[in-house]
């Protein structure tokens, strides 16, 4: 198999992709190095599964180009299919086979040979640490495991360039960790990896990150670089009663944004060290108890969250 040498893995120029009245990808232009793994983060409905799939040549833009491994994705999406490795969000496992008759069976689509197989395949098992589940059938394999499987058969082929549509959406948090531990590893090979995901602290763990919304990207660079683009300060608020406490800082002056998460608010301020006091002041002023606001550093989501609100504005 024959691979263009390219240092950029993935090239696009304004891709653009609808459906119907439907912008799913809004002028798409990006580069994505070779031996880097990039992120493409963003909510359902924000263009991710459908730019992996045009970059795989399974759809074909309405304008715009792009190139993957130096190949037209248009007029060379075939070559492209043989080159590179591909886990949609339902990879196709088969639930009546085993472990190791699914990974044979995506060894003879791709055609691998079978010297390169007595080879390829114990190994994958080791460094998925499926070896001792390999007469386990796949419709008895746990969530974390399934992913990985599947991670398996797309790189039974040793491809150079790896697509994974959010691998480890619906797995819990330790298999996630463990799947990412395998990703670590395959970079060290030299692969490329491009995967989506919804889940912001994932993206973070990616040389850089772009930031999709409504199918246009809003930012594409390194997680720290990101981060540091964020404006303003934040601060970390609890109390008894956090929809009293939203309410509230909505319309306070000293307050530019007020993001829900989980059990705590995460307020962004002009200054952390002007706004603490009045804030807290504020709080015990409303009768509100078990007040707590601390300093903190923006994460992507908080960052997100502003650069779509500021487009919004």
């Amino acid at each position: 198999m024959r691979v263009n040498n390219h240092k950029t893995a993935i090239r696009t120029e304004g891709l653009i992709k609808r459906f119907g009245p439907l912008v799913a990808v809004d002028g798409l232009s990006l580069e994505v190095a070779a031996g880097e793994a990039f992120a493409l983060v963003g909510p359902d409905g924000a263009g991710k599964t459908t730019t992996i799939r045009l970059l795989c040549g399974i759809m074909d833009p309405d304008q715009g180009r792009a190139e993957v491994l130096g190949f037209d994705t248009v007029r060379q999406s075939e070559r492209i299919k043989e080159s590179i490795g591909y886990m949609p969000q339902r990879f196709g496992l088969y639930d009546d086979l085993t472990v190791g008759e699914n990974i044979s069976f995506y060894a003879d689509v791709y055609r691998v040979p079978q010297a390169e197989r007595q080879r390829r395949i114990p190994q994958l098992l080791e460094f998925s640490n499926l070896s001792e589940f390999q007469s386990r059938l796949a419709a008895n394999l746990s969530g974390g495991m399934r992913q990985k499987l599947g991670l398996v058969c797309a790189l039974i082929h040793t491809p150079p360039l790896l697509f994974l549509d959010e691998p480890t959406f619906g797995v819990d948090p330790v298999s996630r960790r463990e799947f990412w531990q395998i990703l670590y590893h395959l970079l060290e090979t030299g692969i490329t990896i491009f995967l989506s995901t919804a889940n912001m602290d994932e993206a973070e763990r990616a040389h850089r990150v772009g930031l999709l919304h409504g199918g246009r990207l809003l930012i594409a660079d390194t997680p720290r670089a990101i981060r540091a683009a964020f404006v303003g300060e934040l601060l970390e608020v609890r109390t008894s009663n956090l929809h009293a406490t939203k309410k509230l800082l909505d319309g306070h002056s000293l307050v530019r944004e007020v993001l829900a998460k989980g059990d705590r608010l995460m307020v962004t301020v002009e200054n952390k060290e002007t706004a603490l006091g009045p804030l807290e002041e504020s709080l015990k002023q409303a009768q509100l108890d078990e007040i707590r606001i601390v300093p903190t550093e923006p994460t992507l989501e908080e960052l997100f969250v502003q650069i779509v609100r500021r487009g919004e504005k």
